[in-house]
């Protein structure tokens, strides 16, 4: 079994860290960098930053930040979130980001896929998918899951790939916040079908269901973060519980 990851997922607003962190040794529990630092201390194998400002001068904040985070931790880390053409990848890889997500992007220009592929090379390049069950089909979503598209997810999942993405980010958005687990049929359904990793997100509520989504859902990272950032789950703790499980993670 390949060594499976574990992504903490953080918000970025103007800059700085959204929907609530529970660390008390924070001195600032909204620096997006002293947070980075302390998952990438804890053991967390990458980090994914989404930007969920909407702002003209965005660019210029978020680069500043990436280059922050960069110089402060050791692992790989995404950056997503408003990015759209071959020269915003290139601005914020030339910051320090490890590699870029898109999304809505994706799905209004399939093409571009094909583009930063090309030009940076397929490990920059991840997909974010978010995915809702409409009567019994899996839909794509844009705008935070609140836009439907008429893209059945298993079949733009392989357009991507088969464009030069080099990961999928798959968030189903019925069991985004539930914490009732993953969509392990789902994730199963795609990585099973593809030969690029995929990245669950979505659910994540105790240490079992990290298992699972590893075993039935056979993904190849598990991302989270509210379970994480409110301390309900420690990264050690989780690594340790997955290794006794027989599951194979980096510690």
């Amino acid at each position: 079994m390949l060594t499976k990851r574990i992504i903490p997922c953080l918000d970025i607003k103007d800059g700085r860290t959204v929907k609530g962190v529970n660390f008390v040794e924070l001195r600032d529990a909204g620096d997006p960098v002293e947070l980075a630092k302390v998952y990438s201390d804890e053991g967390a194998d990458e980090l994914v930053f989404l930007d969920i400002t909407a702002t003209v001068d965005k660019r210029k904040t978020l680069a500043d930040l990436v280059t922050k985070v960069a110089k402060a931790i050791t692992i790989p880390f995404t950056v997503g979130g408003g990015i759209s053409t071959v020269e915003d990848v290139k601005f914020l890889l030339n910051a320090g980001a490890d590699k870029i997500s898109i999304n809505s992007a994706a799905v209004n220009n399939p093409g571009v896929i094909d583009q930063m592929a090309r030009e940076f090379g397929s490990q920059c390049i991840v997909v974010a998918i978010d995915t809702r069950d409409v009567d019994g089909i899996d839909f794509v979503h844009t705008h935070g899951g609140r836009k439907p598209t008429l893209l059945k997810t298993q079949a733009w999942a392989k357009e991507v790939a088969d464009r030069g993405a080099g990961e999928i980010l798959l968030t189903s958005m019925d069991h985004d916040g539930t914490k009732a687990g993953f969509a392990n049929e789902l994730t199963a359904e795609i990585s099973a079908e593809l030969s690029i990793p995929v990245i669950a997100s979505g659910g994540a509520g105790t240490m079992a269901h990290f298992k699972d989504v590893f075993t039935f859902g056979q993904a190849d990272a598990a991302l989270a973060a509210s379970i994480f950032h409110f301390k309900e789950i420690g990264i050690p703790e989780l690594k340790g519980y997955l290794a006794e499980e027989g599951i194979s993670v980096r510690r």
